[in-house]
């Protein structure tokens, strides 16, 4: 069995690593390269650690055909013939030099989804680091082993796929070389609504296919991705824009950079918050230790006198003996006058 371990350019992803934050850009770029650029600049800003892009052309991914299934009824997209969606939201592969140029000038990693072969060869001319398989292609088993054969990690998103389409994903990406694999959890839909999310499946997904796991989120806001890392999710991916108010086919379910900076630190704070399993006292509790309950003498009590409910009291600080040991002291008499305000000790006591 292969170990679940994770990494891109050096960078390790999975349990006892910070959570790796990916900036989708999609197709919120609105066909302006100088905006692309500018959602680059604002992905590092965020912390985030790494940048992706989608690579394709409309006639890569679908034709140009007025037949009613090439039409798309309801939802974010209703109305949309698929070529014209793919027209408007591609990321010309022209500007892809300049956006991976800068992504690596700022320290940053970017890599992209490529959607058939094509496209493939195109981003090797960039040496990505890693790629990322769609969740509506992750039954083109040949796509599959055609990105592993490269060697590079690779992320594969889960959205609508039965366990058996994920282990034929998992076993071609495997069988054709690959051996670093990151699931991500994926509901497809857009936007995806916070119950939908079932991130109880996160998991599983993990313990099922011997791979880390991550969550790619579509729900609005931060809070399911923060979610996602306190039960196991090693990486994060959500949609970036510069403003959802400026449009743009993935604008809705897209994080602002105020958003999305919000979500990196708390998505961190999450996982520094899990620790391991441990009973150990932590170092930020022992100073108030003296605060925990102890017995002490709360009234004046008399050489051989007998120590009662009305002398002895378990109170705060917790200088005298354990309030457990109530029973024990009350058999016992004072071998020494003890005033009030004396933390209770066995020498203190006798039969």
């Amino acid at each position: 069995m292969i170990a679940p371990t994770f990494s891109i350019s050096g960078r390790e992803i999975g349990p006892g690593h910070p959570p790796y934050v990916i900036a989708e850009l999609s197709g919120n770029h609105n066909g302006e390269l100088e905006r692309a650029l500018a959602l680059v600049d604002a992905a590092q800003a965020t912390g985030a650690d790494a940048v992706k892009l989608q690579t394709y052309t409309a006639d890569t991914m679908t034709i140009d055909c007025d037949r009613p299934e090439f039409m798309i009824h309801g939802g974010l997209w209703d109305g949309y013939k698929l070529h014209d969606l793919y027209q408007v939201a591609q990321t010309p592969w022209e500007w892809h030099p300049e956006l991976f140029a800068r992504a690596r000038k700022l320290g940053m990693h970017v890599f992209s989804t490529p959607f058939d072969a094509t496209s493939l060869e195109y981003l090797e001319t960039l040496d990505p680091p890693a790629y990322k398989i769609a969740s509506f292609e992750l039954v083109d088993l040949p796509l599959i082993a055609r990105v592993a054969a490269v060697g590079k990690p690779m992320i594969m998103s889960t959205g609508m796929a039965s366990p058996e389409e994920i282990a034929e994903a998992v076993a071609t990406a495997r069988d054709n070389g690959c051996r670093e694999i990151c699931l991500l959890y994926c509901v497809s839909g857009y936007p995806t609504p916070v119950a939908d999310a079932n991130l109880a499946t996160l998991r599983e997904l993990g313990r099922r296919f011997d791979c880390v796991v991550g969550f790619s989120d579509h729900t609005p806001g931060t809070a399911v991705s923060v979610t996602s890392v306190a039960l196991g999710a090693a990486l994060v991916e959500k949609h970036f824009t510069l403003a959802r108010a400026d449009g743009g086919p993935d604008a809705a379910f897209s994080l602002e950079p105020h958003e999305f900076k919000a979500l990196v630190d708390d998505c961190r704070t999450a996982w520094e918050a899990l620790g391991s399993p441990a009973f150990r006292r932590k170092p930020s509790e022992e100073g108030n230790l003296v605060f925990r309950r102890s017995l002490y003498v709360v009234k004046d009590i008399a050489a051989d006198e007998r120590l009662t409910p009305e002398n002895v009291r378990s109170i705060r600080p917790g200088f005298g003996l354990p309030p457990k040991d109530l029973p024990k002291v009350l058999e016992c008499r004072a071998r020494r006058a003890i005033s009030r305000g004396t933390p209770l000790a066995w020498d203190l006591l006798g039969r």
